[in-house]
């Protein structure tokens, strides 16, 4: 489990470009250590504004996209090409402008592919056993927004999902619509190499603050309970840092 580091940027622009760049960076070298990359994607503004830099950054070209498998954290528990699927914003952002096999983009099925909300969370822990040669692969790289009550993926605070066992939960009555959702669950977070938490604007700046608690709780707050194997950043801009001390954290190079 690696120390958290926050790393501060000007701006929502300045941040998703940085980020991007970063990715490449990462999955190029994972690419090279281990031949294919796993790849966690998040939703929200800031990470679809990440897939918006990387789709029109040149050094994209630089991963070899027949040697990477993409996932997401969470899904909302609507048909596909519903504009509440993190999925069609990731398609519209950088999918579909890339020449990566259908075979390796995994998403969350919805109820047009699944039975029950159950059934989508055991498949998609299925799908990624099968990666994984029978076990949850090591992701190279774990997205994750945080919402401004701090929570990451689906993983609310004090929701019974938190403590769900399994790979992959089902999650009813989500307190933010739509109630029904698919996700990872910690344990499952918690196995990616390189975990960047992404956070723009001053209405993620409370819960910033809070996953920085010494003695923040991840029952309470999930984005406290994130680590990854060997690095977790917290990659935010100005604005979600308001609510920290000034020189917490490093400035972004």
């Amino acid at each position: 489990m690696s120390d958290r580091e926050l790393i501060r940027h000007t701006g929502a622009d300045a941040l998703a470009l940085a980020i991007a760049g970063r990715l490449v960076a990462t999955v190029v070298e994972a690419q090279t250590q281990r031949q294919v990359a796993h790849v966690v994607l998040t939703g929200g503004g800031i990470g679809t504004a990440v897939l918006v830099a990387l789709a029109a950054d040149p050094a994209v070209s630089a991963i070899d996209w027949q040697r990477i498998h993409l996932w997401w954290g969470d899904e909302r528990y609507v048909p596909t090409g519903d504009v509440d699927r993190n999925e069609t914003g990731a398609r519209a952002a950088l999918i579909d402008h890339v020449a990566i096999p259908h075979e390796r983009v995994h998403a969350m099925a919805g109820p047009d592919r699944s039975a029950s909300v159950e059934a989508s969370a055991a498949a998609y822990a299925d799908a990624l056993t099968k990666a994984g040669s029978g076990q949850i692969p090591e992701f190279d790289v774990l997205l994750l927004g945080i919402g401004p009550d701090a929570h990451v993926a689906s993983l609310f605070p004090e929701h019974p999902a938190m403590h769900a066992e399994g790979w992959v939960v089902a999650v009813h009555n989500s307190p933010k619509p739509p109630p029904t959702r698919v996700s990872m669950s910690m344990a499952t977070l918690n196995r990616a190499r390189h975990t960047w938490v992404l956070a723009s604007g001053a209405s993620k700046s409370e819960a910033v603050q809070l996953a920085f608690e010494p003695h923040a709780e991840p029952w309470q707050v999930p984005a406290s309970g994130v680590h990854g194997l060997q690095q977790t950043l917290f990659l935010v801009d100005e604005a979600a840092a308001a609510d920290l001390p000034s020189d917490f954290g490093r400035p972004s190079a």
